[in-house]
Parts: C-alpha cells; structure tokens; sequence
C-alpha cells in the first residue's frame, strides 16, 4: 500500500514536530512544507531533507536572494498531497479552507483555530471515530488535549459529576521575544476560559476552567478538581488507573520532580530516542492527589510544544481511514517512542 503524502502548511513550533513525527511512520510521509520567510527554520528544513514551498512568486525571489532552497509554488505541494496540515498561526489556517476545498484536499487544522472550521475536533483516545473519513478535522489545543486525556481516563473508571481547573499557563514559547508577560501574573478575565468549552467539543463532562498566564517559557500547569459518581476508596487506585491509560506518565516529587524546570530538565537528558527534548505524555505528579469523599484533586504538567504532535499523526490516519484507534495510538507510540 503506498504511503499517504502529507504536505505541512507552517513549519513553526508545531509544524517541525509533527513534520519529523509523520516522517518516523511507516505508512504515511511528508512531501513538503510551507515556510514564508527564508530564515534559519526554513535552512533547517532543507537540511533535513524536506522539500520547501512558498506561498506566492514574492517568496520564490525572497528565498533565491537568501539563497535557501525552494521548489516552488505551495499550491502546487497541496495538488500533489493526500492531506494538508496546517500548522499555520492561529486563525490563519481559517483563511486557506476554501484553496482546500476548491482543491478537493483533506485538511488537519491545530488547536488555535476555532471549533466551526473543521467537521470534527479531536483527541485520539476519546473520539477519534467521529473523524473517521472527514475532511477537516480540527487537534484540540495542547491545554485541551491535557484535560481530555486525563479527564477521560477518569470519566471512563469512575464517571464525572463536575469538574474545575485552573489553568497555570506559561506566557511565549521558548522562541518567541514579542510577547510575555516578562513581570507580570495575567489572568483570563472571562470564566470559564476558552478551554472548558474546547473540551466539551470532544468529551462530554461537565467542567469549569479558570486560566492564569506566568512568565515562564517551559510548560503549563493544571490544577484539577473533579467531583466523581463513582469514587474509589483511596488514591492508590487512581494511580494505578493513571498508569495504565495512554499517554499519561505518572511522576514524583521525592523523585524530584518538584517543578516543570525539573521535568524539562529530565526531558533534556532523555532526548535520544526522539531527537529533541519533546514531552508527548502528560505529566501526572503520583504524589500529590487528594481523595476528599467523591472529589479527586490532582496537577498535571503540560508540554505545549509537543503533545498535540502524536494526536495529530492519528488524526491523518482518522480522515484516511487507514486504521481504527486502538491500532493507530500504538502505531504513533510505538515510532515516537512514547511511553
């Protein structure tokens, strides 16, 4: 069977990820990415071994005078793909969905484009079924993708009566030297934030989200209380139901792992096996769960730069309709070494 060609529009903090994820399957590979500007991503696209496409005849000339180089047109890579990921910046991948519908391409949007631009949103261990065969599918946010994955997990062993989080969530990314905050705290003054209602667009529980940005670059955090139907009797079988659910790594302080600094710090150290210090699994600190009655509060650690990476591998195989969930969540570990 010949492998899927992906074409990747947006070779940013997410597009080079999930470009060198898509490359790592066995059935699907990556035939070009979009890049605007002729600057060192784009050099290091090319040096690893990606073939480079502009938008328009202006990029073709910036990219000759830089000397970095293009093989043209990107309408031209999205005739010759099965599937587009746009990993543009949020609310600009809106503005190609008529090119890819006048081209007849499928398309994979991330998590800052709103909800009505795709048929589906999705995360692959709660409903990647209701992508199955659509034509555009929308990855839920990095925050959302953390609370679906935990709050499913839990949903499905114990049932959810409410849910509230606070969302700690770091200001730019590592790469960023425009926004902030440098010296300041920024709450979200509407509540519930934008990510309780993502949520519900791919599990249906109640929940409440509170967000607050930090001045850190390294991750986010989330502070989780759920009321549940069906409690357990103590906190050890919560972790032994997080130990078994996908994409989930349980962690302790007494292990030192006392801040996200210490977690990235591990992730450094460990980066062989997936050429760059990314974090597709949601951090669970083991050791700081409370079990008050019916309610269940834990913290969660999330890599935004990384963890929406393997959904949106299994998102491709959804609107192929090249496999089903189960089969597909362990194709994506198994070549991302995901834990």
């Amino acid at each position: 069977m010949a492998k899927v060609k992906v074409a990747i529009n947006g070779y940013g903090v997410i597009g080079k990820r999930v470009a060198e994820a898509v490359q790592k399957q066995d059935d699907m590979e990556v035939v070009g990415v979009v890049k605007t500007s002729p600057n060192y991503i784009a050099q290091t696209a090319v040096e690893k071994g990606f073939k480079v496409y502009v938008p328009d005849s202006n990029g073709l000339e910036r990219f000759k005078s830089a000397g970095v180089p293009c093989e043209g047109l990107s309408e031209d890579l999205f005739k010759d793909c099965d599937v587009i990921l746009d990993c543009t910046p949020g609310k600009v991948g809106a503005t190609y969905k008529e090119l890819y519908t006048r081209l007849g391409k499928k398309a994979i949007y991330q998590g800052g484009e709103k909800p009505e631009v795709a048929e589906a949103s999705f995360t692959a261990q709660v409903n990647y079924d209701k992508s199955v065969g659509k034509q555009f599918v929308r990855v839920v946010s990095c925050n959302t993708t953390g609370l679906a994955r935990t709050l499913n997990a839990i949903n499905n062993a114990y049932g959810i009566e409410d849910t509230r989080a606070i969302l700690i969530r770091r200001g730019p990314d590592p790469d960023d030297i425009k926004t902030g905050p440098v010296n300041a705290i920024v709450p979200e003054t509407k509540i519930p934030s934008h990510q309780g209602p993502d949520l519900q667009t791919v599990l249906d529980v109640p929940i409440e989200t509170i967000a607050i940005k930090v001045p850190t670059t390294l991750m986010h955090m989330h502070v989780v209380t759920v009321k549940l139907k069906n409690p357990p009797k103590d906190v050890s079988e919560v972790v032994e139901m997080f130990n078994k659910a996908p994409r989930i790594v349980l962690i302790n302080g007494k292990d030192g792992f006392k801040s996200t600094a210490h977690i990235m710090d591990w992730a450094r150290d460990h980066s062989e096996a997936r050429g760059r210090d990314d974090l597709y699994e949601i951090r669970v600190w083991g050791d700081a769960m409370s079990l008050r009655g019916n309610e269940l509060t834990f913290m969660q650690a999330i890599h935004n730069e990384s963890d929406v990476v393997p959904e949106t591998v299994d998102a491709i195989r959804a609107v192929m309709e090249l496999c089903d969930a189960k089969t597909s969540i362990e194709k994506t570990d198994k070549a991302l070494s995901i834990a």
